[in-house]
């Protein structure tokens, strides 16, 4: 039943949010990856120093040692969404390195019952048709490390975005982010600014298939969306700090402060900016054994009463890292606190020098 009607609610979503500039736009980039850093409920901006930083901040890209290689998969809405993440990349010398990433978040199988029923109003079965929606985050990631400047590195995400709605409607889309991380005196900090230029989509919508999908509900008679779609900037600033006891035992804190310029229902919000604050913290053993934990997704959310409740998203996992290859997992929404459903979720993390 509910893929039955995604199809609906997909058409729905771009004919109600038709304007050029909207809030949410792009979303399935800003979920996440890594287990580990969403087992830290993303608070790790200022700590991200692996292949996964091609997506938190490409500024950490920098303290690969030679090549690495990630993956993560993990299943939404009950399984009906699926997300998929891999990424590759590479140190090119002691002060730059490079980096690629793909992202996807689909449902398959969607059930087009559009046509179910024929011109005499008779139901058919035969008429009931598949499709499957997607949407691709392609980034190419670079970052340098300045001469000049001790203990600071900057990055620059190029991305470009295919989104597909079965052959009702296609779009592209191209944006850039910038990425910012600066040591001293065992502090980390970062700054990530995402979509910075707004990231531009250009949609494409069948014109026939839309008008078949219009027809066949009753009262929809709106005009199609608009062709153009931008994404706002956002930015992250974060701030962390690695504790070493007796050798053998390490705790990261992180802290990231998540900021939208525009108002939404954060724990902070005005019509300027939005801020969701989350804290993050990892407990390591021998750099082989890893625990987090983290709490993030805070929002005000409106009662049946009219009042307001601050809902929160508490995470955890657990790390395992052997001979240069890491198996995270995260369970995320521990407790169901927030309005986001929880999620199972595995990567891996590969060193391939390993292999040499």
């Amino acid at each position: 039943m509910k893929k039955t009607i995604a199809i609906l609610l997909l058409f729905t979503s771009l004919i109600t949010h038709a304007q050029a500039v909207r809030k949410y736009s792009n979303e399935f980039m800003n979920i996440g990856v890594d287990a580990a850093a969403l087992g830290m409920s993303n608070a790790v901006t200022a700590i991200t120093g692996d292949v996964n930083s091609g997506y938190w901040n490409p500024s950490g890209l920098l303290q690969i040692e030679d090549s690495e290689a990630a993956l993560m998969h993990a299943s939404y809405f009950a399984n009906i969404a699926q997300y998929d993440y891999a990424a590759y990349a590479k140190k090119i010398d002691d002060r730059s390195a490079w980096g690629v990433s793909l992202i996807r978040f689909g449902v398959d199988d969607i059930l087009n019952t559009t046509q179910l029923i024929d011109s005499e109003g008779n139901i058919d079965y035969n008429r009931i048709s598949l499709f499957s929606t997607a949407d691709y985050g392609l980034t190419f990631s670079y970052a340098k490390r300045p001469t000049l400047m001790e203990g600071f590195r900057y990055g620059v995400n190029a991305k470009v975005i295919r989104r597909i709605i079965g052959n009702f409607a296609k779009s592209w889309g191209f944006g850039f982010d910038v990425g910012l991380q600066y040591d001293k005196n065992d502090w980390h900090y970062g700054l990530m600014l995402r979509d910075i230029t707004t990231t531009y989509n250009i949609w494409s919508v069948d014109e026939d298939k839309y008008n078949e999908i219009r027809d066949a509900v009753a009262g929809q008679n709106q005009d199609p969306p608009e062709s153009t779609e931008i994404t706002l900037p956002k930015a992250q600033l974060g701030i962390s700090k690695k504790f070493e006891f007796h050798y053998d035992y390490t705790l990261v804190a992180a802290v990231n402060l998540n900021m939208q310029f525009a108002q939404t229902n954060d724990v902070i919000a005005s019509d300027i900016v939005s801020i969701d604050p989350a804290l993050g913290f990892e407990f390591g053993y021998t750099d082989l054994v890893f625990l987090r934990a983290g709490v993030g997704n805070f929002q005000n959310v409106e009662q049946i009463d009219g009042s307001k409740k601050v809902n929160f998203q508490p995470n955890i996992g657990l790390g395992f890292k052997y001979k240069g290859i890491q198996v995270d997992y995260a369970l995320t929404d521990l407790g169901d606190q927030s309005a986001a459903l929880y999620s199972n979720i595995f990567s891996v993390k590969v060193d391939l020098s390993i292999f040499r």
